[in-house]
């Protein structure tokens, strides 16, 4: 099983981030130590006997956390359920100074892997993209986490407007050249809610061509694949053995419990949700123990829907069923190049994964 915990705090907004995130001038610290550890027991009490495969500490910005109240959660996580062996525990984090200093403390709470939010190696474009740290700020606490923990990640979001695919190459091309085994690389996407989407509903931000971010996709698949990073799912890269193993129980349709503000969870064949707002999920966890606003029993059919969005993402697909599929469809589409399937899998082709929503609507029956 794998755990997720939601820290739901940022020093400010990013105007394309439409995650569960939110500022708050003041918090008590205490006070949310022991919510989270409340929720956490909750969850532990759904599912006993589990051992832990990963812990994610998501966010939100969770490298805003104290180290101790970190290290509360992995020690009380432990204290539930069995830990596998080199089990892998992950933090979000910016790559400010302020957070760089605190990376040691997070290592010896029992972090092991980071995901540094770097998103752009330009100033202009970090300017663009509302983030608080320069370039030379993040490579900094780039270089920090580097020494500190044993896996780092870190994310670059491209296809911005104007970005042409000279610029992006160079750009990755850098990236590649730092040495981590794990990239995270995001097309720039205008997600409803957000500030990006006022500004391109008025006509003030244009969004980068579809065939141009196409283009740049593939782009992005050579470079990484040549620098032996391969695309294991449509956005994330790795060197062998150096996948994400907690994002990859979400793709593979394994168990996990969610904590914390806005967590989902699928557990026991039970899809939770828990409240959005901190706020909400404070008052639902002094009522009722949890922070828990949806807990629903999660059909067959439905599992099968889901194990496919998720695993359709992956690059070795999943095991092949015929099960709930439109097998014309499936073979009209791997006609055109744009799934392959063999006795044992199913899987979108790199040509498929630029079309990959429009494919799961085709294949569905």
């Amino acid at each position: 099983m794998a755990l997720y915990i939601h820290w739901p705090f940022c020093v400010s907004k990013c105007p394309y981030c439409d995650f569960n995130s939110h500022v708050r001038e003041q918090l008590d610290q205490d006070a949310w130590r022991e919510a989270l550890l409340a929720d956490l027991g909750y969850e532990a009490a759904q599912t006993p006997g589990r051992r832990l495969t990963s812990i994610f500490f998501g966010g939100g910005t969770p490298s805003l956390m104290p180290p101790a109240t970190v290290e509360a959660l992995i020690d009380s996580a432990g204290s539930h359920w069995d830990f596998a062996e080199g089990i892998e525990i992950t933090l979000e984090a910016n790559p400010s100074s302020v957070e760089a200093a605190r990376f040691a403390d997070l290592a010896r709470a029992g972090v092991n892997r980071v995901s540094l939010g770097l998103q752009s190696l330009d100033d202009e474009a970090l300017h663009f993209l509302g983030r608080a740290h320069d370039v030379s700020e993040g490579l900094m606490a780039l270089g920090t986490a580097q020494s500190v923990f044993e896996r780092v990640s870190f994310d670059l979001i491209y296809a911005l407007p104007g970005q042409g695919a000279e610029a992006w190459a160079a750009e990755l091309e850098r990236a590649l050249g730092f040495g981590t085994g794990h990239l995270s690389l995001y097309q720039l996407t205008i997600e409803p809610g957000t500030r990006f989407a006022a500004l391109a509903a008025k006509g003030t931000l244009v969004p980068a061509d579809p065939d141009e971010s196409a283009a740049l996709y593939e782009l992005t698949g050579a470079l990484t694949s040549g620098a032996g990073l391969p695309a294991y799912e449509i956005s994330n890269h790795a060197r062998p053995g150096e996948e994400s193993r907690h994002n990859l129980a979400y793709w593979r349709y394994g168990t996990y419990a969610g904590i914390g503000p806005g967590a989902h969870g699928r557990r026991n064949g039970v899809a939770t949700r828990r409240h959005r707002k901190p706020e909400n999920w404070l008052g639902a966890l002094a009522r009722n123990g949890h922070g828990i606003v949806e807990a629903q029993a999660i059909a067959p059919a439905e599992q099968r829907v889901e194990a496919l969005l998720m695993g359709l993402r992956l690059a070795e697909g999943i095991a092949w069923s015929p099960e709930g599929l439109d097998l014309a469809a499936v073979g009209r589409l791997a006609d055109q190049g744009l799934l392959e399937r063999t006795d044992e899998r199913l899987r979108a082709t790199p040509r498929g994964m630029l079309l990959l929503d429009g494919i799961l609507a085709e294949i569905v029956s």
